[in-house]
């Protein structure tokens, strides 16, 4: 008899990065005798998915009832990248107890920098973990590098990219009327440039506004901003600063991921101004959406327009070639090599988990 194969991760909402690829996985692996463990505040979308509540230690509940001698793909954050003094310990010890493998999804670029600021507890509970885990799969060759040259990890790493094909009902999804309300002033502007990220500095709000003000005083046009903010970080006194002044910005908070689509695809440009990337899916969604894309040099850079993080005057000269003089050709051409890797990373993480498309004259696991 195969392992039960089981998804642990968040669902949105709300919408960031992690929680909508996983829920991409959802609809990819439906119907593969999948099981996915899901934290968020909506409810089940299906028979497959069930819901926990980590803060109430539902984890413990799931293992209990379906964790033995399961094979799991770790999607959250609780038992590595911030290692919790209480769950970490418990689900090492059921981790004994069950007989379950542990298979890491890390998608956390920021982990290497901030593993230089942990404490010795936060150290401990690290290694701890690094040394259970069954299996890595990073996003990136440079967490890869890391893992195995800085952590000294010895069990196999294989990257991944968290790019996932776009399930068709994502792609046309229309825009919620809350969310074209908010879009309306945006969408009749002759230029339109559009960034996805929070209100806090790292991601680079502010330079993105300061770039288009001055593209607006250089060029005479009419140029609007649209800022896909999720609201899992915030800093009320930067996004004073961002705003002040320029009611040519519109921003959109909590925008289910089908609705960015249909911002992106109302746009220009888009921007990714972030000082800290893994991937940085939202830019290759940007690509499909037939858009040019400027962007920091981390994370996912092909076939994108690049500036460094905090050159506001690199950011506002290649936003105008962006948007003045757009490398059309260029950007269909990397939109059909991003929906092939696309294709090719579902297939590894399938065979990275066992999953195979038949068995027995059925969809399941081997």
């Amino acid at each position: 008899m195969g392992r039960r194969v089981i998804v642990v991760g968040p669902l949105p909402p709300p919408y960031g990065g992690v929680s909508v690829y996983v829920n991409a996985l959802r609809v990819h692996l439906a119907g593969l005798g999948v099981r996915l463990w899901a934290y968020g505040s909506g409810s089940a979308p299906d028979s497959s998915v069930r819901l926990f509540n980590h803060r109430k230690l539902g984890i413990i509940r799931l293992l209990l009832s379906e964790g033995r001698r399961a094979r799991i793909l770790d999607i959250t954050h609780h038992h590595f990248e911030y290692p919790n003094a209480l769950l970490l310990p418990l689900w090492l010890v059921f981790k004994w107890l069950l007989r379950f493998e542990w298979h890491k999804n890390v998608h956390d670029g920021t982990l290497p920098a901030r593993h230089r600021g942990f404490g010795l507890a936060q150290r401990l509970l690290f290694r701890l973990a690094a040394r259970s885990i069954d299996s890595f799969i990073v996003v990136s060759e440079d967490l890869k590098r890391w893992l195995q040259d800085e952590i000294k990890v010895r069990q196999q790493v294989t990257v991944i990219p968290c790019l996932l094909p776009v399930a068709r009902q994502t792609a046309v999804a229309a825009l919620p009327a809350g969310v074209a309300e908010a879009l309306a002033a945006y969408r009749q502007r002759p230029r339109r440039v559009c960034s996805i990220g929070a209100f806090i500095p790292n991601y680079g709000f502010k330079h993105i506004a300061d770039a288009v003000e001055t593209l607006r005083q250089q060029t005479g046009e009419d140029i609007g901003l649209a800022l896909v903010a999720g609201t899992f970080a915030g800093d009320e006194d930067y996004r004073a600063q961002v705003l002040r002044r320029r009611d040519w910005i519109t921003v959109v908070e909590n925008a289910p991921n089908p609705a960015v689509y249909q911002i992106l695809k109302a746009s220009n440009v888009f921007v990714r101004a972030t000082g800290q990337e893994s991937y940085g899916i939202s830019r290759v969604e940007a690509i499909w959406c037939g858009l040019p894309v400027v962007a920091t040099p981390v994370g996912e850079t092909r076939g994108m327009l690049l500036y460094d993080f905090g050159d506001e005057k690199g950011l506002a000269r290649q936003l105008e070639r962006a948007l003045f003089h757009p490398p059309v050709q260029d950007v269909q051409r990397w939109a059909a090599q991003f929906r092939r890797e696309a294709e090719t990373n579902l297939q590894s993480l399938k065979e990275a988990l066992g999953i195979s498309a038949c068995v027995d004259g059925r969809k399941g696991v081997s």
